[in-house]
């Protein structure tokens, strides 16, 4: 079957369903939603048997729907219509939400209904319900949407109101009032997208990442602490921690840089390297331990990792090694890693500098997990991975992954050839030939497809995987494959390291030339400009 992505980005979502497609041997083409006369002539082109929508903000020229059967993924349930469908579920607590399929006409979320299901609404913030519970629904309804398609099969939307939009009026805080709870729920409904609109010590910004603190008091809006890029504000009664802010008109940062000379006397609150979560507060790093098996969890905004981000999970690193038999690499609550900070690249003054220390910090670490000669490593892909994320994951002795997960194994969609001894790992997972195809062809697969081509060693279901991970892991221990290890790891050092020294050579004129591809695409990606057509690496009619 010739399918075609109709998309305003290729989010999460939508690589999910273009793995999960591409996986089922069909033809899968990508169009952007830019504007009408571009999305016809591309669909024209592409002349697909289907039009799928998973993350689609634009609305369609009838022409499309009217000559090619064109479904939609809305995420609310039956009978909720509008675009800040789950802004309101988070508000009103919701015990159950949902997501459908339906069929693309004039109506505003108004067509007929293919697929649907309902799942339990999480306590979180809306991108993280978004990434986990709507997209397993959207991925895991297509069985069912193609069926009804092919027995034309559908039931009536139930056409009720369209929800209002959601204003910044109504997600504004009010610090003088509003309690510790509220404050969170309002930011996890905005978050990732528009954030909260306020102002902090005089600068006009959006809130994003919130925690709630059980130690620090103060009057509201107080800033009583600042931890690892995040600051502590107080509340009417307790305290809560934003992780990041963006100015009105610029991108999101860790809410120190946003803030800089201004909290220069707040006091850096730190905490121990590994956090016990003993109570609740705002943090990044921390450890369970199962058995002979340490679980390592690094939960970095969006994935990103800074130099000083790089340089802790490290230390973390090297002190678990003497700390446990099999380390597993956990990753974060919505992304196990997606290499080097761009946007704090990008707001630095000194680009190249920081940036140079970002990919040598980000290679310090993968080299600690490399020669991690003490322990067997574990990289657990419960969650997506990019670029020089992918590549630390296949550092690790043995790889594990969670059934629907994407992995993005390149770099040069941003003008980057890439480090992390990606030249010496990958191509001994997978071989040369194809380790140069998914560098070059800078297109997301599944989990599923990379453990038929070697990257991945096991993929296991949703619903068991941490209790098969744990068995997995428990049982790699052994002092024959350790001494093993030893003794590759000493006789080939030097050849392991001539890699990443290559690697680092080339890398060195994409960081500090001026005019280096990697600054534009950088700021594109950053800023959000908006793309004038489908990337090329999309169109597999094309090809």
């Amino acid at each position: 079957m010739k399918v075609l992505l109709l998309v305003s980005t290729f989010n999460s979502l939508t690589q999910a369903i273009y793995t999960n497609l591409k996986d089922r041997g069909y033809q899968v083409d990508v169009t952007f939603a830019i504007n009408p006369t571009q999305m016809l002539e591309e669909i024209e082109a592409v002349n697909p048997q289907i039009i799928l929508c998973p993350f689609l903000k634009s609305y369609l020229p009838n022409e499309i729907y009217d000559n090619y059967p064109t479904f939609i993924f809305h995420p609310a349930p039956i009978g909720d219509r509008g675009a800040y469908s789950l802004d309101y579920a988070i508000l009103n607590e919701v015990q159950k939400w949902g997501g459908v399929w339906l069929r693309a006409n004039e109506l505003y979320d108004g067509g007929d209904i293919y697929a649907s299901k309902n799942f339990k609404m999480r306590k979180s913030y809306k991108a993280s319900i978004y990434r986990q519970e709507m997209l397993r629904v959207a991925v895991g309804t297509l069985d069912e949407l193609f069926k009804n398609i092919e027995d034309k099969n559908s039931i009536p939307q139930i056409l009720n109101p369209i929800q209002e939009p959601f204003t910044q009026k109504m997600r504004a805080i009010d610090w003088q009032n509003d309690s510790t709870e509220l404050i969170l729920k309002k930011v996890n409904l905005s978050d990732s997208h528009p954030g909260v609109l306020d102002e902090i010590l005089g600068i006009k910004c959006y809130l994003f990442g919130a925690w709630i603190e059980d130690k620090f008091r103060g009057e509201p809006k107080e800033i009583l602490a600042k931890r690892d890029g995040a600051i502590c504000l107080g509340t009417v009664d307790g305290a809560v921690w934003i992780s990041h802010l963006k100015e009105v008109n610029r991108f999101k940062l860790p809410a120190t840089y946003v803030l800089k000379e201004k909290i220069k006397g707040i006091k850096e609150q730190r905490l121990e390297l590994l956090f016990d979560k003993s109570y609740n507060t705002f943090y990044e790093t921390s450890v369970e331990f199962r058995d002979n098996v340490a679980y390592l969890c690094f939960n970095f905004h969006n994935g990103a990792m800074s130099t000083a981000q790089c340089i802790r999970l490290k230390y973390a690193v090297e002190y678990l090694k003497t700390q446990c038999e099999v380390l597993v690499l956990v990753g974060g609550m919505d992304f196990f890693s997606n290499g080097i900070h761009l946007n704090i690249l990008e707001d630095s003054q000194k680009q190249g500098e920081d940036g140079w220390a970002n990919i040598n910090a980000m290679n310090d670490l993968v080299k600690s997990i490399l020669f991690a000669d003490e322990v067997i490593t574990v990289a657990s892909f419960a969650r997506n991975a990019g670029a020089g994320g992918v590549f630390m994951g296949l550092a690790c002795d043995f790889v594990v992954a969670r059934e629907g997960v994407v992995l993005n194994p390149h770099y040069k969609s941003l003008g980057l050839t890439g480090s992390e001894y990606h030249t010496y790992t990958l191509p001994k997972r997978v071989g040369e030939a194809k380790a140069k195809e998914l560098l070059d062809a800078c297109l997301p697969i599944s989990v599923e497809s990379a453990k038929t081509m070697g990257m991945v060693d096991e993929v296991y279901a949703h619903d068991e995987y941490y209790e098969k991970l744990h068995a997995f892991a428990s049982l790699k221990f052994d002092d024959d494959i350790i001494w093993d290890k030893q003794d590759f790891l000493e006789e080939n050092e030097a050849y392991i390291e001539a890699h990443k020294e290559r690697e680092i050579t080339v890398m060195y004129d994409e960081f500090w030339k001026e005019d280096a591809l990697f600054h534009k695409l950088r700021m594109e990606f950053v800023w959000k400009v908006c793309v004038t057509k489908t990337p090329e690496r999309f169109k597999q009619y094309n090809n």
